[in-house]
């Protein structure tokens, strides 16, 4: 098969042939339509993202979108021909997305939503999976709360918008000035952040009480904003950027919790993969119902213009997400 390889660290990926792979027990082989391309990823391939254990030589790529071409042993959940997305591979040492075929966990997928395309299916996984963690899993997102996603155009923050309004929440969504209209129509109220400070939104929208939930998609200093909106004694800040060093004593001023989201710890562990599986068929329930729907970069990328797409996405350039076609 051809795939994308990672030869060495902050070095464009080279495409290759590498061998068939086989499903195992508990595998399903796919042929991979689509492939999302995350910060993350960009990371990877820079060797800035020692957390997520991807040693060269390596195939890079998180998310998955594809078509179940041979079934492993153990295995009867899928059968030859469903189509399937996941977060799937791409660190931890298992083979990413970035290749014509993938031998794939079988706990990590699920049927890809009738409703949306391959590219679009690609675009959902970890973002969404990071959104349901911070939102569902840790601080237990419901109807009439009132929840403030950081970073409501990017790649988790969009779909951390979608996933809060369906579960009847009223929901508000920094960004800077050119993402405002993307999160209005999005169905959230937008804050510049840029023009605004904490004090000014919680003051504004909350009474000066703060807000239920806050989920923190940016890090730094948006998390120690974070820790400033949050409501008292019953809010909750989530962040799957908590990785530096902040204050915790705005948030105990408050009364308030705080939840960190490792999204790769089930690819890593070994652990909680089902869960993983669970939350994309949730995905794929929302957007055959009409409530999560992706945001696309306008342009698609195949294998031999892979660099390109990595580039669109650490440049800052990309419109959307980013997705490649590697059987394209």
């Amino acid at each position: 098969m051809r795939a994308a390889i990672l030869t060495a660290y902050n070095s464009p990926l080279q495409i290759g042939e590498l061998p068939d792979p086989t499903p195992g027990p508990g595998e399903v082989l796919v042929r991979v339509m689509a492939s999302g391309v995350n910060p993350l990823d960009t990371k990877i391939r820079r060797g800035e993202a020692a957390h997520a254990q991807m040693t060269p030589p390596a195939v890079l790529g998180i998310d998955t979108a594809g078509v179940v071409e041979a079934v492993g042993a153990q295995v009867d959940r899928f059968q030859v021909g469903d189509e399937v997305f996941g977060m799937t591979g791409g660190v931890g040492g298992l083979q990413g997305s970035l290749a014509e075929l993938a031998a794939v966990d079988a706990r990590l997928l699920a049927h890809k939503p009738r409703s949306l395309s391959m590219a679009q299916a690609a675009a959902i996984p970890l973002g969404f999976i990071t959104a349901w963690e911070g939102l569902v899993d840790r601080a237990g997102a419901d109807a009439g709360q009132q929840i403030l996603i950081h970073g409501g155009a990017g790649g988790v923050g969009f779909l951390a918008v979608q996933l809060a309004i369906a579960r009847g929440a009223e929901v508000f969504a920094t960004g800077g000035p050119s993402s405002q209209e993307v999160i209005r129509r999005v169905g959230a109220t937008p804050i510049d952040y840029t023009s605004s400070t904490a004090d000014d939104y919680v003051s504004e929208y909350t009474g000066g009480e703060g807000f239920d939930i806050v989920a923190d998609n940016v890090g730094g200093a948006t998390l120690d904003a974070s820790f400033a909106a949050v409501k008292r004694y019953t809010g909750h800040v989530v962040s799957a950027l908590g990785w530096g060093t902040h204050s915790l004593a705005p948030l105990s001023f408050r009364g308030a919790t705080y939840s960190g989201v490792f999204t790769l710890m089930p690819l890593l562990t070994g652990r909680g993969r089902e869960h993983h599986g669970d939350v994309v068929a949730q995905a794929a329930a929302l957007a055959d119902d009409g409530r999560l729907v992706p945001r696309l970069h306008q342009a698609t990328f195949t294998l031999d213009d892979v660099n390109d797409a990595y580039r669109a996405v650490e440049t800052g350039s990309a419109t959307g997400k980013v997705v490649v076609l590697p059987n394209n």
